[in-house]
């Protein structure tokens, strides 16, 4: 069998991987075992990230919808129960963007819900 020589795999397989780490701090960036660590982290704090970004945006929401309606004499919860007897299917981020940026509009699905 002959000789395989893995120098230029090696290489780029390295030179990945510390493409990756651009931008971190002290040696995380430039010693591959340190690099390697800091991806395994970086990468599972990214995942979890984007999980907790949903949430954010969601709570975000709940609190722009609340401050809105508190304005026309509503709670949170006494809105998003008259829009489901309403049958009125708007989710809570347009309901939000609605409140922030159509404030008439919002108004008026206030009015039909009360």
């Amino acid at each position: 069998m002959t000789r395989v020589k893995r120098g230029k795999t090696a290489h780029k397989k390295r030179e990945k991987l510390l493409k990756y780490t651009k931008g971190f701090k002290w040696g995380r960036k430039s010693k591959e075992r340190a690099a390697k660590e800091a991806l395994l982290h970086a990468w599972t704090h990214a995942f979890r990230g984007r999980k907790e970004k949903k949430r954010d945006y969601r709570s975000l929401w709940l609190t722009q919808i609340n401050a809105a309606s508190r304005t026309h004499g509503l709670t949170y919860s006494k809105l998003i129960a008259g829009l489901k007897k309403a049958n009125i299917l708007i989710d809570r981020k347009i309901l939000a963007d609605l409140a922030q940026n159509e404030p008439k509009v919002f108004e008026k699905i206030v009015k039909k819900i009360k």
